[in-house]
């Protein structure tokens, strides 16, 4: 399937700032519950993602990662998840490699082109 360009810029992928990580213990498969600072224009967003098991909590505070930031919010079990938080299965099938910025020369909330 192709999308055209147009259907591309729909999507908002923004970068933002992990200032807080909890476990989720009442979510179905292993979660993290992630504070993310996009800063001024967008805020401070609530993320779920299966990122234990590639990832360890101390790993990821502070780490600049990629959400798309423009679909509805959604619930997962007790949580509202208000971005997704974009990754890749890890090989081990047990957790999701979030993308991350790999140069902090870059303004929180800066969109993805």
């Amino acid at each position: 399937m192709t999308i055209s360009f147009e259907d591309f810029q729909k999507v908002d992928i923004r970068l933002g700032k992990v200032i807080d990580i909890k476990d989720f213990p009442e979510a179905r498969k292993p979660a993290y519950q992630f504070t993310i600072d996009f800063g001024p224009e967008i805020g401070i967003k609530r993320s779920s993602a299966q990122a234990v098991g590639a990832h360890t909590k101390d790993e990821l505070l502070g780490k600049l990662v990629c959400c798309v930031v423009n679909f509805s919010p959604k619930k997962v079990a007790n949580f509202e998840s208000e971005v997704l938080t974009l990754g890749f299965k890890n090989t081990k099938g047990d957790g999701w490699v979030l993308i991350t910025a790999m140069n902090e020369n870059v303004d929180l909330g800066s969109r993805l082109q």
